[in-house]
């Protein structure tokens, strides 16, 4: 693609946060605890002729999976009845119902610094942010809309049963204490199902794992993907007109024969990048009816299977992207289960017993929450990826701050504009919106001894001692009229054992965007409708949902 990052990330940040007490436009801590470039590659056949899978064709239609690849076995230790599961296929004619996916915090056992752990954190942040604005300015390298269009109409999904009714739910946990800013999902892949940890990130589209051969690649908890152990894993040709929904590699190869696969290149800055075959493969999934909880399997799920993999994922086995391009999960699912999906994100201390859910599909519950807001998703048409709201002002303190609303504003060319995120930790404001916030903070913020020498964030207070520690309240107010308060561990930070607090708000340098990060997202149900064109957020203790 040509653009090349240089910087490398160590760790990430080790938060944590609890209750609060709201009064007079001040929150109350009652408890509040701490805690591309370019690659060579070989002569390797996936970028010559021939397939890596042991079992390649060329047939990427219709699925024609028989009973016999049905799942009468048990899923890395969970008994699965043979009565109780059906085949779901991405290109065929079956519909299936809804599903959940779990997040749940694996401790790694490790003990972080707290301070280092900031250095780390802001240094990912800000190569993330180069990344995503990037991909705006260069937002002609993937023109998915134009080439969805130009598509044989046998490759798009095709109209199936109504599974609208039932969600389907994934795993979901924290990864800080693997050193990650981001969350982790388990699911299970291939033919016969084996279990792997994904990082979720709204902000990008490929879905890949770390893949058998792997010529180069980072650490993870559990063996990597291998191809030849699963009998649903099928290659996409490059003859196929899906394989120009992914980036080539620099220089791009050449299709010489109907057998060779589609190699993909995928960036993300820091360094951290992805390149392999784009494959099909069955993604196995936990359906959720009212008879109680079943496995599905999702047939001919478009991914990437990396055999060259750069970058600090920390512990996982890849990257599960829940952008708004069609290569997504979330659009790959939509025929299925609906244009929405949501997700609650627990306590970033949680440790592993305490998980909680993704959702494709309609969350009824969901959707009956009292304190359930929405605000209307916009622009970002330019780039598919993104999730735009508008915002039109910030409070602090019962304070509405006099920032120009055209800091704010998306431009026709895609520049500017705030995306959610869950992929970008912290919550970056573009200037002048984040001095004046730091100002409005500063300015309110009594009584505490400020810490001067304290690297990165700013400002930062000195709490030691001190019970019940008051800041003031922080809110975001949208251009359609909704406001999101946030508690107030959702943007202040303690850092122990200095007794350390410290704003968890900071600037977006060289670039117009903002970003609401998935450290403001906590114990928050998030709710991403495409078809309504929506943002959904309700206050939830997460690891109770």
């Amino acid at each position: 693609m040509g653009t090349k990052f240089i910087l490398f990330i160590l760790l990430f940040i080790f938060l944590f946060s609890s209750g609060f007490v709201a009064c007079g436009g001040f929150y109350s801590f009652q408890k509040l605890n701490s805690s591309v470039s370019g690659i060579e590659f070989p002569n390797h056949p996936s970028f010559n002729a021939v397939s890596s899978s042991a079992d390649s064709d060329c047939n990427y239609g219709v699925s024609q999976k028989s009973n016999t690849h049905s799942i009468a076995q048990e899923v890395d230790g969970v008994d699965v009845k043979n009565g109780e599961n059906e085949e779901v296929s991405i290109f065929g004619n079956q519909k299936k119902e809804a599903v959940k996916f779990q997040l749940r915090h694996r401790s790694a056992g490790k003990k972080i610094e707290a301070k280092d752990s900031v250095f780390a954190s802001r240094a990912r942040d800000l190569s993330r942010i180069q990344t995503l604005h990037t991909r705006i300015v260069e937002k002609k390298n993937q023109d998915y809309n134009s080439r969805l269009e130009k598509n044989d109409n046998k490759h798009k999904p095709q109209p199936r049963r109504n599974l609208m009714n039932f969600p389907l739910m994934a795993t979901l946990e924290s990864g800080v204490s693997l050193g990650s800013g981001e969350y982790f999902m388990d699911v299970f892949v291939g033919t016969p199902p084996k279990h792997f940890s994904l990082i979720l990130d709204t902000g990008s589209d490929l879905n890949w794992i770390q893949c058998v051969p792997c010529y180069d690649c980072f650490e993870q908890n559990g063996p990597h993907y291998n191809p030849k152990d699963s009998t649903s894993f099928r290659n996409i040709s490059c003859h196929d007109p899906r394989c120009k929904f992914v980036t080539s590699p620099d220089p791009p190869q050449l299709c010489k024969s109907e057998n060779q696969t589609c190699p993909y290149y995928y960036w993300y800055g820091d360094s951290s990048n992805t390149t392999g075959d784009f494959a099909l493969e069955t993604f196995t999934v936990n359906l959720t009816t009212t008879s109680g909880s079943e496995f599905r399997k999702v047939e001919n799920v478009m991914f990437g299977c990396g055999h060259w993999n750069r970058g600090l994922f920390h512990g996982a086995a890849g990257l599960l992207g829940l952008g708004r391009g069609p290569l997504s999960f979330a659009s790959q699912l939509q025929s299925l289960y609906g244009h929405s999906f949501s997700y609650c994100l627990v306590d970033r201390n949680s440790n592993s017993s305490v998980s909680s859910k993704l959702i494709f599909g309609e969350d009824k519950e969901l959707l009956k929450h009292l304190q359930l807001n929405f605000t209307s998703l916009v622009g970002g048409k330019e780039v598919e990826t993104f999730y735009y709201v508008q915002i039109k002002s910030v409070i602090v303190g019962g304070e509405v701050l006099n920032i120009p609303e055209e800091t704010w504003n998306l431009s026709p060319e895609g520049l500017g504009g705030t995306i959610i995120d869950s992929g970008t930790t912290l919550s970056y404001f573009a200037d002048p919106a984040y001095e004046i916030i730091k100002e409005a903070f500063v300015n309110k913020v009594k009584g505490y001894p400020v810490v001067q020498d304290f690297p990165i964030l700013n400002p930062c207070y000195n709490v030691s001692g001190v019970k019940n520690v008051e800041f003031p309240s922080f809110g975001i107010v949208f251009g359609d009229g909704a406001v999101w308060n946030f508690p107030v561990e959702n943007y202040f930070i303690k850092l122990e054992p200095e007794d350390i607090v410290c704003l968890a708000v900071l600037g977006t340098p060289r670039s117009a965007l903002s970003i609401i990060g998935n450290y403001q997202q906590q114990n928050f149900h998030i709710l991403y409708d495409t078809k309504r064109s929506r943002l959904g957020y309700a206050p939830t203790r997460c690891a109770d949902a």
